[in-house]
């Protein structure tokens, strides 16, 4: 009976098993570094890339029998799949060499890193050796751009299809048509674009002022969108206004398409970024954002003069709405308006195709567009006013996705707001967390804020805050999908 339940997923299953064979082999980059500085982690990795490959060779044994091409019901399954049981894996070497670390707590951490959240349980993080923070921020570098995207280029060579994988796991909208003719071709030319903005921001730290080390590791920060330090202090630690530029620079460029960047790059053309619909929206909001907030602190008298206003404003402006999550204040001691101002912008600032989380800009451009339609429809109800995406006419079809995935945008926070408010977390700490969770942009406000971390909360809100970082990371329907009965059924 167990066997005829698991056989139809069987290809899920064999993938899954490669997926978790791939990520023990990336696990060989820290344990390399951590042999060569002998940082006292060695065993940690040992242990962990042992259970990790074991893992993924016996579930891929088990199930390379029945292996097929993908299909809709298998895309679905591997994604969900993939960033759940991947975190168990990423928290290894985090259960390894800090014994005292909880399964729940070492689960988000490494769920955190996955999903380039970058909401931390861990304190002390300047005296963890240099290869477990460099292994927390490799894990926002492999998932900023999505572990399904990466292994999609490798999955044909061994196989497996991977059109459906990709469509299920890469948003909108580079889900209605492909860069290049095979899809291999499109992950590795996203992938290509990726690492050469990951060196070329690796490069800037270092020449900012940032050590070897710590620009390696906040540059994996930055490029996945992440937001993990390997200061407590985080970004604020090094007092350095052009690392803070940098890490600005490059925040914004993760913000957008990827897409986009290859096009650029492929084609030797600033045109693709001119053609973009997302831009205008993107920087307009965040000049306007910064420019409003700068005026507002100032009269109130948040900090000394205009430059260190503008300095504090500009950053986290544009870490939190990024979903970048890095800081260099406490900006939980402005004004309540100004804080919930900044974490709102994380909800939908991001371009759809980047490493950034929330419901996307191209969904907060089609949502004002929809509503304005609406209005218009209401003076005039037998005018006809197609929602135009540049000068494409966009179906109704796209306009009710849109509107459904909004909807249960804000079902999720409010259902996740409720459910850790009764388990007895003050209303801001549950309401502030659960939207940084479901944006991946880390911190939050009052217990959850940028001078805390999430290591006051109980195993319970630990794990509901682990789940919405899921949930956020796959756009919350490709996890909703496999919850629902319907999807079991034969």
């Amino acid at each position: 009976m167990y066997s005829s339940f698991v056989r139809p997923y069987h290809t899920a299953l064999n993938a899954l098993g490669l997926i978790i064979l791939i990520f023990g082999l990336l696990m060989l980059f820290p344990l390399t570094v951590s042999f060569s500085l002998d940082d006292g982690a060695t065993m940690a990795y040992d242990q962990a890339i042992v259970l990790t490959l074991l893992s993924g060779a016996l579930l891929w044994l088990w199930t390379r029998g029945q292996r097929r091409d993908l299909r809709v019901h298998d895309g679905f399954l591997l994604v969900a799949s993939t960033w759940v049981v991947l975190p168990v894996f990423g928290a290894l070497p985090l259960l390894g060499y800090l014994p005292h670390l909880s399964f729940v707590d070492a689960y988000f951490e490494a769920v955190s890193g996955l999903t380039a959240s970058g909401g931390t349980i861990l304190n002390g993080l300047d005296d963890l050796p240099i290869s477990i923070n460099l292994w927390r921020t490799f894990m926002h570098w492999i998932g900023g751009m999505g572990v399904i995207v990466l292994v999609v280029a490798i999955l044909p060579l061994l196989g497996i299809g991977g059109r459906q994988l990709f469509k299920a796991e890469v948003p909108t909208p580079m889900k209605e048509s492909s860069l290049t003719p095979r899809i291999a071709e499109t992950a590795k030319g996203l992938w290509v674009t990726y690492i050469l903005l990951t060196v070329s921001c690796g490069f800037s730290l270092w020449f900012a002022g940032l050590e070897p080390w710590d620009a390696v590791i906040h540059a994996f920060s930055v490029a996945g969108l992440g937001g993990f330090s390997s200061k407590d202090a985080s970004l604020g630690h090094f007092h350095n206004v052009n690392v803070e530029i940098v890490a600005m620079v490059f925040a914004l460029a993760s913000a957008l398409n990827f897409a986009t960047h290859y096009l650029a790059l492929s084609r030797r053309s600033l045109m693709p970024y001119f053609r973009d619909p997302e831009i205008p929206f993107f920087f307009g909001v965040l000049l306007a954002s910064t420019a409003m907030l700068t005026v507002y602190l100032m009269e109130v008298n948040a900090h000394a003069d205009f430059p260190t206003t503008l300095r504090y404003v500009s950053f986290h402006v544009v870490s939190l709405s990024t979903s970048l999550g890095l800081a260099t204040y406490d900006y939980t001691l402005w004004p309540m308006f100004a804080q919930i101002w900044v974490l709102f912008l994380g909800s939908f600032i991001a371009c759809s195709g980047s490493a950034g989380g929330g419901i996307k800009m191209m969904r907060a451009i089609i949502l004002y567009k929809q509503v304005s339609r609406e209005i218009i429809r209401s003076l005039h109800p037998t005018a006809v006013r197609p929602v135009l995406m540049g000068r494409q006419p966009l179906s109704e079809g796209i306009l009710h996705a849109v509107l459904g995935f909004s909807f249960m945008y804000m079902v999720s926070i409010v259902s996740l707001t409720l459910m850790l408010s009764a388990s007895g977390l003050d209303l801001v700490t549950a309401f502030s967390g659960v939207v940084a969770c479901l944006n991946n942009t880390g911190p939050g406000l009052d217990s959850v804020g940028p001078a805390s971390n999430y290591q006051s909360l109980n195993d319970f809100q630990t794990a509901v805050l682990a789940f919405t970082m899921i949930l956020g990371r796959l756009e919350i329907f490709t996890l909703l999908v496999v919850l629902t009965p319907a999807f079991w059924r034969r």
